[in-house]
């Protein structure tokens, strides 16, 4: 039935999600010392950065889910994971200001989840900032995360 898949894929998401929140909040906490960011262990920015780092990971893993729902291949997985990954990250302007990129670039930029994860962390990180400034990328991340759920339960094959 539909609510047994929906249950099954919120799982693994759920599942997926706890061992990515795990790294995330390590990367985040080792960068911020790396990097030299002001007083990181301040338990308001750590909340912060938890919460953006749950919803980032809901959202990604659920993207992962949606495109590999009819995968049969155990090993294609972790190539399309690879390319998807760089493919993504470039026009997330993590690397280079979006502003600098051609017209069809930055179209990709605004659907691209990774866009909104890199503007909330970059807020959070660099300039201290409070949820009301990432209200918005957080919006974008749930809302993605909700319709690739759907769209997962949808094609999702196997019978229960």
């Amino acid at each position: 039935t539909p609510i047994k898949k929906f249950e099954l894929i919120a799982g693994f998401n759920i599942s997926g999600t706890i061992k990515a929140v795990i790294a995330g909040m390590f990367l985040c906490i080792i960068g911020s010392l790396i990097a030299g960011v002001p007083d990181p262990f301040d338990a308001m920015r750590l909340f912060r950065l938890l919460v953006v780092v749950v919803v980032t990971a809901f959202a990604l893993i659920s993207l992962m889910f949606l495109l590999m729902v009819r995968v049969s291949d155990p090993l294609l997985p972790r190539a399309v994971f690879g390319i998807l990954n760089t493919v993504l990250y470039f026009p997330s302007g993590a690397v280079y200001p979006q502003q600098g990129f051609p017209a069809w670039l930055q179209v990709i930029a605004v659907a691209d989840p990774f866009t909104y994860a890199v503007h909330a962390f970059k807020s959070l990180l660099l300039k201290n900032t409070g949820f009301v400034a990432i209200a918005g990328d957080l919006t974008f991340l749930l809302l993605f995360a909700a319709v690739a759920m759907s769209a997962a339960t949808l094609l999702f094959k196997r019978t229960l």
